[in-house]
Formats: C-alpha cells, sequence, structure tokens
C-alpha cells in the first residue's frame, strides 16, 4: 500500500489541473481515473466543438492553441494528454476507483486494482457517468442510446433524438446531414436557449423548411422495436423509428459521495456541501473539485470556471500541514 498526501480521483481536465498544482507545491499525490487520460472528453461526440475559447480551456497556464476560436475535442484531447505526459504526472489510468474509508485523520482509498493512504482526498469525478434515464418501457432496448457518438452510423435510418441541448441539437444536425430522418422530441415550447449561438439558428432554420421535425411539449410513452409512441399536444402519435437517442442529460454519482458520508442540499439541486473558500466537503481531508460541486445544475461549474479549484484545495491542504507542524 502507497501513501500519499493527495489522492485525486479523476483525470480530467480539473483532475490534471489538481496533479499539477500538487505537483509544483511538492506534495505526494497519485491521479486514479477508470478510463482514458480525460475520459470525460473521450466520449464526447467526435466531431464535438467547444463552447468555450481554447484559452479559456486551458490549466496551469499552459498555452492551448486551437486552428479555430473555439476548439474540437480531437485537439482538447491532445492538449490534456501533452500536459499529462510532459509533466510526468503519477496518473494511473483504467483504475477505478470502489471505496474510500476513513479511520482516524487518515483515508483508505481502495480500486480495482490497489490500496492507497492519504490525509487528503480530491474528488473531480465530474458528472457525464450516469445518464439522467426516461423510465418508461423500452428504454432497455439495443436500439437506445443515452450517448452519441459519430453521425456516419445513422446514415438512412429514422433516428429519433430526446431533448432540446447542446448534445441533442449537434446530434441532430450532424446525423441529418448524413442522410438519417431525424426527428427531435422536446419537452418544452422551444430548442433550448443554452444551445451554442452559432448553432441555434441553423437547427432553428432546419425546422423550419422541414428538413428536421420536430415535437414541442411532448415526450416519448413507449420504446418499441420498429417503431415509438410520443404524447404530443394533438394526443398520441406512431412513428416509425430505427434508432433513439435519448440525450436527456447526466447527473454526478451521488451514491458515491453519500457513502463516503458527505451531505446535499435537501432540494432538488442536491448540490453537495462544501467550504467555498477551500472546496472541503463537511468530510475533514475531502475535496471537491470541478462539475461534481454544482449537483444537478451541471451547467453551474465548468472547465474555464472551476481551473481555480486547483490552487485553492491544495493551498488548503499545505495551510493544514503547516498548522500541524506549528
Amino acid at each position: 500500500m502507497e501513501f500519499f498526501d493527495i489522492v485525486i480521483i479523476g483525470g480530467g481536465p480539473i483532475g490534471i489541473a489538481c496533479g499539477l498544482e500538487a505537483q509544483k507545491k511538492g506534495l505526494t499525490y497519485v491521479i486514479l481515473e477508470k478510463g482514458p487520460i480525460v475520459n470525460s472528453l473521450y466520449n464526447y461526440p467526435v466531431n464535438m466543438q467547444f463552447f468555450s475559447s481554447s484559452e479559456k480551456l486551458e490549466i496551469d497556464e499552459i498555452p492551448f492553441i486551437s486552428k479555430e476560436a473555439k476548439p474540437r475535442r480531437s485537439e482538447a484531447l491532445e492538449y490534456y494528454r501533452r500536459i499529462t505526459t510532459s509533466n510526468k504526472l503519477h496518473i494511473n489510468l483504467f483504475e477505478k476507483v470502489t471505496s474510500i474509508s476513513k479511520t482516524d485523520n487518515e483515508f483508505m482509498v481502495i480500486s480495482d486494482k490497489n490500496r492507497y493512504a492519504s490525509k487528503n482526498v480530491v474528488i473531480a469525478t465530474g458528472f457525464y457517468d450516469i445518464p439522467n434515464t426516461l423510465n418508461i418501457p423500452g428504454e432497455g432496448l439495443s436500439k437506445v442510446s443515452h450517448y452519441y457518438n459519430d453521425p456516419h452510423f445513422y446514415a438512412g435510418q429514422k433516428v429519433a433524438i430526446i431533448g432540446a441541448s447542446n448534445s441533442s441539437v449537434d446530434a441532430a444536425l450532424e446525423c441529418y446531414r448524413k442522410g438519417a430522418n431525424v426527428t427531435l422530441v422536446i419537452r418544452g415550447t422551444e430548442v433550448g436557449q443554452r444551445v451554442k449561438y452559432w448553432v441555434r439558428p441553423d437547427i432553428i432554420n432546419r425546422i423550419k423548411e422541414g428538413s428536421i421535425k420536430v415535437y414541442y411539449n411532448a415526450t416519448v410513452k413507449e420504446i418499441f422495436k420498429d417503431t415509438i409512441s410520443i404524447n404530443t399536444e394533438n394526443g398520441l402519435e406512431m412513428l416509425q423509428n430505427d434508432f433513439v437517442l435519448a440525450l436527456t442529460g447526466y447527473k454526478p454519482n451521488f451514491t458515491f459521495l453519500e457513502k463516503i458520508g458527505v451531505s446535499f442540499s435537501v432540494d432538488e439541486k442536491k448540490i453537495p456541501s462544501y467550504n467555498e473558500e477551500t472546496m472541503e466537503t463537511n468530510i475533514k481531508g475531502v475535496y471537491l473539485a470541478g462539475v461534481i460541486c454544482g449537483g444537478m445544475d451541471t451547467h453551474k461549474w465548468f472547465i474555464e470556471n472551476s481551473r481555480i479549484h486547483a490552487k485553492m484545495i491544495v493551498g488548503a491542504v499545505l495551510e493544514k500541514q503547516t498548522a500541524v507542524s506549528l
């Protein structure tokens, strides 16, 4: 078993930023990532373009140069990979943390490969792992996916896309342009206002011209092998269907946090408890970093405004160490 000053769970951009900061300050650390480097970004759609400009995705003031002002997934993967390798960060990939327990003032972090002891644990696991499910009959069919990757797969197919966010709109436009017959099912009255400003006019115009069919104020009632049923303003409708992309958002792994003992707000946002100056939770020595801090409000924190968490957390850890040594 190895001992570290900090064990960082999650090797995304913010987890990497925490590792960089710990390394700069002379702390021993390890980053545990259940997949490849920046696993969540790796699982984004292949053609995805960020809303943020490249300089706002930079960590540790390391320049991020992209072809366009707003970089694409492939450029982000290259950027964060090069940071990880060139700085020789201590990161263990394809290693999933299964439990965290505390005895006295020390944590035991157990993964599917090893055990680690540490005085401090940073959780930077994001929110992309657990989809918001529809909880309707047929959702478990193989034709249904909560993730979208490559539009080529859907060429020539009848595809229903559920949702009105960036992921839904990007998928609808890309699949349509690869020859899919696309239908959008939107629970609200319009395409989401948070959709990228250079993309939203495109989807609205495709809907107006009839290239992409849309049902507003509608929900999918049931999914069958070759059809789906939709509750619409005009009653129940049945549509021929080959694939369903239920892109209805994602949520943090609340169960994992609850097992550690982290408390949450009592409202539907389920925001975890933490000190806004140090990012330390109600469990002394456990810190949160990145989008996980927003609970169900996954639009509150993202890379560009949570990069500061690394300095805040490492600063708090160093301050505690200094206080103990005095």
